[in-house]
């Protein structure tokens, strides 16, 4: 598979791009800065330098075109204020989504977060980024279009990845090592049953491959 992912050098992003690298398949990663081009080719990936913040739909459709599957990885960081929650966990997802759609690239994963919800009150920084990425999800899950699936992980870890997980429509809080969250995305990107669904995940006792499998219905 060609596999297009937005927030190509975020640390889930490189992980992913490395596991999808040692299946056989293409990885190509959307970078802001061509500095960080070296990077994904370390990994294994295509650099595609291109500004989500500023590129129009065509601009990205054009890079999505003879993709299999997008997955918006993207973030604006923990760093950011509240003006790139909106750019980037919003308004790049959105973009992203409907650029999808003009390339007629159905397979579609967004990483959200846990607690993610368009109605989230509260005007803090990370309620505004809770804000942003539950309208991001609103967005995407209306796009008839996408075969999509939203994933929403735990508290993220650079821990050691076990290869074990809770993965369920709700799981309730709990970490989870990046690691993992990458393995899972492989998996969702083989499994498109589990198009339609929005899965929160945490570490847990399940292997990967199993979670997925039971909750596309195998």
């Amino acid at each position: 598979m060609r596999i297009v992912i937005a927030g190509g050098h975020g640390q889930i992003a490189l992980r992913l791009e490395r596991l999808l690298a040692a299946r056989g398949d293409e990885a190509a990663g959307i970078i802001r800065r061509a500095e960080q081009g070296d990077d994904l080719r370390e990994a294994g990936a295509e650099p595609v330098l291109l500004d989500l913040e500023s590129a129009s739909v065509e601009e990205v459709a054009a890079h999505l075109q003879g993709a299999d599957a997008a997955v918006f990885a993207a973030g604006a960081g923990p760093g950011s204020g509240v003006a790139r929650k909106d750019t980037v966990d919003k308004a790049a997802a959105v973009l992203f989504a409907d650029a999808a759609v003009r390339a007629r690239v159905r397979r579609f994963v967004i990483v959200s977060s846990m607690g993610a919800d368009p109605d989230h009150p509260g005007d803090e920084v990370f309620d505004v980024y809770l804000r942003a990425k539950g309208e991001a999800d609103a967005h995407v899950s209306r796009q008839q279009a996408l075969d999509w699936t939203i994933l929403r992980p735990g508290q993220l870890t650079n821990d050691a990845g076990t290869g074990l997980v809770r993965l369920e429509a709700h799981t309730g809080r709990g970490p989870i090592p990046r690691d993992d969250v990458a393995a899972a995305l492989v998996e969702l990107l083989e499994t498109p049953a589990t198009a339609g669904l929005t899965l929160e995940l945490i570490s847990g006792s399940t292997p990967v491959s199993v979670a997925v499998k039971s909750v596309a219905g195998n």
